[in-house]
């Protein structure tokens, strides 16, 4: 905040931040002749969808006061975008501009009378945002004076020409000094404690609780050779200290972290053992260094700076860098000693962008521990005798106002230690990413790290500003040989490079540009893209526009990423290659795809792109939900292929140059999710997609890791039916690998005092916020035990049947709970001949024990050879609900044979002798018992909590009732611990007991969690402010569909879409009164039942298909929530008999814009129209509504008339027909079918 004075006295509060697109109205109104007179006649959006930077400053009540865009090229033309460094150094050669220290004014406007004030503001912001910058240029034609305003801030540098027409332009310079300097640095003061202290108190008083009062005094004293305390100075007083040491704890550094791509912090040794002596241990070493790398893209620790030269040299340059030049020749020679280890990083960059499904070797074992490897104590660790090459920052502190500038410490730091390369910093996990650490790199900790600190190193050269990006030629070859040779994918980009140098093009003809990174002429970086000609594919499938205006980017602007790799020591000028691939390429998008690998191919696949290591630079972009089209019967009026064509999915990744110099909020805080359910997989994909922000350290504990590895893809049927949550293709169109760390192993065990996670008995997972969503599983039965001797019936031994199986479970019954458990019972079967030959039974009367029965019959299963065994039920409510879909499915089962028993409990396995394996199983029922021979035994029977899950949480002392107890906030009663899904329940403090989050959407439970977490870690949120003590009583209601589906006895399709609520039986809710209406078309046996019950709002409440033919449950999953008036004024149509069949209804083409993916912020945009006053004289629709409904108007007609007619008379007809088309219009390559005004 700042305070503005105009000349008249009035002032201003002031703040500046990063234009929005709804600012553009504001900006509009601001300019004025004189503005085009100076930067011409522009288009202000088409302007900001090509700006890196465009800031506006708004006053305390939000208007807009000013507004600036900067880009890295000139304007007017006067030079080549790729191609103006030269032209403006020899304007000046006092004024070393680059492309890394300069940007471009191209637009200015003001409110008049704080324009002077308000343009200062703007400038200091922008060099406060950007540290790298040194210069700002505004260039304007030669006729035109600045004006008042501009003259104050910059200052005439010559003329140059224009490209396009004869005429000279002005050039004109700001620079930083003038507005936000660089600190002086110096070594600290006794004197300097006064200054300091109060910084120190604003952040934190416990130094001076544990030291005293004058520990910072005491602390600059002391210093000595090895250790020093440098202060930065602002006009004699100083605002910022740090203290550093040159003692630092290697041996505890070598035991938690993995220092192997730095050396150790070492000086390289002749005696260092850098591998084990036995070829087998090299091996098995190679493969855990490449699992030590990070999942989560980007590679945020392995990354080796190496030697990168002699201190001796650096420490020139850091006392001239006019003399930098002299310094890269001596680095040159130097240059390549760290080559060999820095290839080994890169190797590591290039492993994960393939995402495989094997278990996660490659990709979700990687990240921070390993713990998928039990012994990694074991494996071998290098050993360094050479000297430490490192320091440590051990205090640093810095105003608030200059901590833009906290790297300015780093050159007079390594000037006192001019042997050491490496300097070091630690933080509390849970310490926000400040602006010093953003320049260093993360160094990955081994899985039995018990530190609460995160290590952060930077490396000498990383001081280095002469980093220059070019296209590549020929004669960098063998620079980019040197670099990339052990890569995986080197073959690869050496491939792409010859390509390019010989004719810029693939065969095929697509467009190819490699850049390299060049510094002290050796190549430390290499990116390949590739003209994107998937472009509208991605546009129909993806949420680019979520980033960008798509209109305003040509085709040829968008280019895809395929290699990219940058020596670590660089890592920092990530974001400023990818700018200059932008400028230089003459591109606005890139897109950097990640594909699943298929399970029987190899990393090395033709859609394999090398790792990126910006994949952290890079904002995931969402997939979009698509249409299912009848594409028969919309014939020409379908989509094209592009838009229609089914290919491989990928998760995509994006950046464009408004997100290059925008940064993202880092978050270290150790977020640990158990079970890898549908609500912890929406829980993580939440969080993954805040586009802002980048989680470090997310990790998944799962049984069997992370799913969608299309273990049944061969498979037409599945065992289980399915929740519509989630599918394999949405688990590639993720790639949640690529973001979160997998370990892969069962809870057994949580130890609060500690925040660690016990996994699988011996491996621990240390959280700062654990989040349980494990859910229920079906449980092994437990045999009651009564002998078939003694003809007992249920209610004689029901107790026992609730009691915990604890004998030896039996190796051919099978318990299916996810796709792991059908891949195994499936292969047993098969190596068994139990698919020609066996008797099989089912247990259990849940939809999965119908849709196993359906797949075994699929399978070769003879109905004849199936049991189909009902335990009893404890209500009167199926799990169809629906009697004729019951009856029909039981019709089905008779006709192939199955044979069906009700109400019977499992007494006993093989007579009660040895259970394993199964041969017999005997039951009782409410008569006389029976025994059935059987190969093989499948148990749906119950589903609970998982033993070993309840034994950690009781032992963690956290309240279980039945069910995990939550608050409405998915607290437990610790406050690092949260939980949501089936296995939880509200508190009794609620009164609220039948409601649990079973009865909601999975997907939408995982959604409100992230929501929930947020804002702990999202800036730009509100704060979260406790409810009323009134309100916290109330538990919260989900609106998401419940959704249920599977292929039943019978091979008929079904899904049902119900409006969350407590069960009831279907005769019971058809008894309300305020029951609403059904719409029913076919029937059951023909197998074309249809169902909507309409509640008495007239909405949409559920749904139930019931099909001998495959249908688009993705699209009626969209009818759930919608007006029947909206679905074309369906009840009306119904009643006059003119829908037969709503499997045929729903095919039409007007309702493919209800499918839409966007047909909800249409829905919500009419409705904003409707509720805004549009004319001052008259009330909106909405409060017509309110008025007629309070009875403050009397009518002399029905109101739903009234209303229409003043709507028809109002503006808000000629709004809403004007939105409707404007929706069709922008989406018509997803509603081709539609017409619009000038398709004619």
């Amino acid at each position: 905040m700042s305070v503005l004075t105009s000349p008249r006295g009035k002032a201003e509060v002031v703040h500046c931040r990063r234009t929005e697109s709804q600012d553009i109205f504001c900006i509009k109104s601001l300019i004025r002749k004189f503005t085009q007179k100076l930067f011409g006649r522009l288009n202000i959006i088409y302007l900001l969808e090509k700006a890196n930077l465009a800031v506006t400053l708004c006053n305390d009540k939000e208007e807009i006061m000013a507004h600036a865009i900067f880009l890295d090229y000139p304007n007017w033309n006067v030079a080549k975008q790729d191609d103006w460094v030269s032209l403006f150094q020899e304007l000046d050669s006092e004024i070393p501009c680059t492309p890394l220290n300069t940007l471009f004014m191209h637009f200015f406007v003001a409110v008049d009378e704080y324009s002077t004030g308000c343009l200062k503001e703007i400038i200091r912001t922008v060099f406060k945002a950007v540290p790298e910058l040194y210069f700002i240029f505004l260039i304007v034609p030669t006729y035109v004076s600045l004006g008042s305003t501009l003259i104050t801030v910059f200052d005439q540098v010559g003329n140059i020409p224009c490209l396009t027409y004869d005429e000279d332009f002005a050039v004109h310079i700001c620079h930083r000094h003038d507005h936000y300097p660089q600190l002086h640095i110096r070594k600290a003061r006794v004197e300097d404690h006064d200054d300091l202290m109060p910084i120190f108190m604003h952040y934190d008083n416990t130094l001076r609780e544990i030291y005293g009062e004058y520990f910072l005094a005491e602390l600059i004293e002391a210093q000595d050779e090895e250790n020093h305390a440098v202060v930065c100075e602002v006009e004699g007083k100083a605002v910022g200290f740090m203290s550093v040491c040159s003692s630092v704890n290697l041996p505890l550094l070598h035991e938690c972290f993995d220092l192997g791509p730095f050396h150790g912090f070492c000086v390289p040794h002749p005696d260092d053992l850098l591998e084990p002596l036995k070829e087998s241990s090299s091996i098995q070493e190679s493969q855990d260094t490449e699992i030590k790398s990070d999942s989560q893209g980007s590679q945020k620790v392995a990354e080796e700076p190496g030697v990168f030269a002699s201190s001796e040299a650096i420490v020139e340059t850091q006392e001239k860098e006019s003399e930098e030049s002299s310094f890269e020749d001596m680095l040159s020679g130097t240059f390549s000693r760290l080559s060999d280890e820095m290839q080994d990083v890169e190797q590591k960059f290039s492993v994960i962008s393939v995402v495989g499904d094997e278990d996660l070797t490659l990709s979700s074992e990687s990240s921070l521990p390993s713990f998928l490897i039990p012994e990694e104590s074991s494996h071998f660790r290098p050993i360094y005798l050479g000297e430490s090459a490192a320091f440590c920052i051990q205090l640093f502190c810095i105003d608030e106002k200059y901590e833009a500038r906290s790297l300015d410490f780093m050159s007079f730091v390594f000037s006192l230690f001019p042997h050491k390369n490496f300097c070091l910093i630690s933080v509390p996990h849970l310490t926000p990413e400040f602006v010093l650490i953003q320049n260093f790199v993360k160094v990955v900790p081994f899985s039995n790290c018990t530190l609460e600190h995160d290590l952060y190193v930077f490396h000498r050269a990383g001081l280095l500003r002469s980093i220059k990006i070019r296209l590549a030629n020929f004669v960098d070859t063998a620079g980019v040989e040197n670099l990339v040779s052990t890569l995986v994918l080197s073959r690869k980009i050496l491939d792409d490079f010859a390509q390019y140098n010989e004719a810029c093009r693939d065969p095929d003809g697509t467009a190819l540009q490699v850049f390299v990174a060049e510094v002290a002429k050796q190549i430390v970086g290499i990116a390949v893209i590739r003209k994107e000609m998937d472009i509208e594919y991605i546009r129909s499938h993806y949420n680019i526009e979520d980033f960008i205006y798509f209109s305003h980017h040509q085709q040829e602007e968008h280019g895809r990423l395929h290699h990219f790799a940058l020596n670590p020591i660089f890592r920092h000028y990530t974001k400023f290659f990818l700018k200059e691939i932008l400028r230089l390429g003459y591109k606005s998008c890139l897109y950097y795809p990640v594909y699943p690998q298929s399970r029987d191919s190899k990393l090395q696949n033709s859609s394999a792109h090398s790792l990126t290591s910006a994949l952290h630079y890079l904002v995931p972009v969402r997939p979009r939900r698509q249409i299912v089209y009848p594409l028969e019967k919309l014939g020409i009026n379908a989509p094209s292929k592009e838009v229609s064509k089914d290919q491989s999915s990928y998760a995509l990744n994006h950046t464009n140059r408004k997100l290059t110099l925008e940064p993202k909020v880092t978050v270290n805080a150790r977020i640990v999710v158990v079970g890898a359910s549908s609500v912890g997989i929406s829980f993580l994909e939440t969080l993954v997609f805040c586009s802002h922000l980048k989680f470090n350290n997310l990790t998944l504990i799962s049984t069997h890791g992370l799913p969608g590895k299309k273990l049944l893809g061969s498979e037409q049927r599945k065992f289980l039916a399915s929740d519509h949550c989630f599918n394999d293709k949405d688990y590639a169109l993720m790639s949640l690998c690529s973001w979160v760390n997998v370990v892969v192993g069962r809870m057994t065990g949580i130890d609060r005092a500690a925040k660690r996670v016990v996994v699988s008995g011996n491996e621990t997972v240390f959280y700062d916020h654990l989040i349980l969503c494990t859910g229920q599983q079906y449980q092994v039965p437990c045999p009651t035990g009564a002998s078939m001797d003694q003809h007992l019936t249920n209610r004689e031994v029901l107790g026992n049947s609730k009691l915990r199986y604890t004998g030896k479970v039996p190796h051919n019954l099978f318990i299916l709970n996810n796709e792991e458990d059908c891949v195994k019972a499936l292969i047993w079967m098969r190596n068994n001949a139990i698919l020609t030959e066996g008797k099989v039974i089912v247990y259990g009367n849940t939809i999965d024990a119908y849709t196993t029965v359906e797949t075994l019959m699929h399978i070769g299963v003879k109905g004849n050879c199936i049991y189909f065994v009902y335990p009893p039920t404890e209500s009167n409510i199926t799990c169809i609900n629906n009697y004729v879909i019951e009856m029909a499915v039981k019709d089905a089962l008779s006709a192939a044979g199955v044979t069906i028993y009700q109400d019977a409990l499992l007494a006993q396995w093989n007579d009660g002798q040895d259970p394993d394996p199964i041969h017999s199983a005997c039951f009782t029922t409410s008569t006389k018992p029976f025994r059935l021979e059987c190969s093989v035994f499948f148990s749906f029977y119950k589903k609970n909590v998982d033993y070993e899950t309840f034994k950690a949480f009781n032992d963690a002392c956290l309240v279980y009732d039945g069910r995990l107890v939550i608050d409405t906030t998915f607290h437990t009663n610790d406050i690092a611990i949260r939980a949501a899904g089936s296995l939880t329940k509200f508190s009794n403090r609620y009164y609220s007991n039948e409601w649990t989050h079973s009865n909601f959407s999975s997907k939408e439970i995982g959604f409100q969690l992230a929501a929930a977490m947020l804002s702990l870690f999202d800036p730009t949120l509100e704060p979260v402010t406790e409810p009323p003590a009134d309100l916290d009583r109330l538990i919260p209601m989900y609106k998401g569909a419940k959704i249920q589906g599977g292929i039943l006895p019978g091979s008929y399709y079904y899904l049902h879409i119900a409006k969350p609520a407590i069960p009831s039986p279907l005769d019971v809710q058809r008894s309300q009164p305020d029951f609403g209406s059904e719409i029913i078309t076919g029937n059951v046996k023909d197998g074309t039942y249809f169902r909507l019950y309409i509640n008495k709002y007239k909405l949409v409440e559920a749904i139930t298909c019931f099909s001998k033919e495959p249908f688009p449950a993705s699209n009626y999953i969209r009818l759930f929530g919608q007006h029947e008036q909206v679905l074309n004024n369906l009840c009306t149509r119904f009643d006059e008999k003119l829908i037969p069949d709503l499997y045929s209804y729903f095919t039409e083409p007007w309702c493919m814009a209800i499918f839409h993916d966007r047909f909800i912020d249409l829905k919500k945009e009419l409705r904003q129209i409707l509720n805004s006053k549009q004319e001052i004289d008259m009330p909106s629709m909405e409060q017509l509504a309110y008025k007629i409904e309070d009875e403050e108007i009397n009518l002399k007609e029905k109101p739903q008339k009234y209303l229409q007619r003043v709507f028809e008379d109002s503006i808000y007809k000629n709004l809403l027909e004007k939105s409707i088309l404007d929706y069709l219009h922008y989406n018509k390559y997803h509603l081709p079918m539609y017409a619009w005004p000038g398709i004619i």
